[in-house]
């Protein structure tokens, strides 16, 4: 009840009443990733799925034992078909030198228990990333009058110079 004279306040709206959205459409709790296994296994539906990534992981990380690092990190494994490994990489270059190791990499494979008679070398590029940006030192204004006490002190030399120059471009951004 509110006092004679008053008139009752009007409630002030909510964000979550002004939704045009049904409460009920909503999600009761947060959405978060989950991992491919965790989903693939919540039926018997994904089975035959789920049994191809894991041996998709697990060929992943034979090749990666097997590969030399610059190999392993731009070789994406496929399929085993009728005996037959699809390896896709990354370029041509890689390719060609795929194809110099396929035969001590079938053996490897088959002595790890693959059923691999040959290997299909593809080539699928990779997606182009942006160039990271060049590294970029950052030195403090205490940094930067050190170097350039120092360079001061020192006698004329290439040393004398090259710690002037750096100093003094870190003056400058402060």
């Amino acid at each position: 009840m509110t006092a004679p004279g008053r008139e009752p306040r009007a409630r002030t709206p909510n964000l979550s009443d002004m939704s045009r959205f049904s409460p009920f459409s909503r999600p009761s709790r947060p959405r978060y990733a989950q991992p491919v296994a965790e989903l693939l296994s919540r039926t018997d539906a994904f089975a035959p799925l789920r049994a191809g990534v894991e041996q998709m992981a697990s060929m992943r990380r034979d090749l990666q034992a097997l590969l030399p690092d610059y190999l392993a990190t731009s070789v994406e494994p496929g399929f085993i078909k009728d005996g037959q490994l699809a390896l896709f990489a990354a370029h041509n270059a890689l390719a060609a030198r795929l194809r110099h190791l396929e035969p001590r990499l079938v053996a490897d494979l088959r002595a790890r228990g693959w059923p691999v008679d040959s290997v299909r070398i593809r080539v699928r590029p990779q997606s182009v990333q942006d160039p990271k940006p060049p590294k970029q030192a950052r030195m403090s204004p205490m940094g930067a009058a050190a170097l350039m006490a120092l360079s001061e002190e020192l006698p004329p030399s290439p040393l004398q110079e090259a710690l002037a120059k750096m100093a003094a471009r870190h003056v400058k951004k402060r």
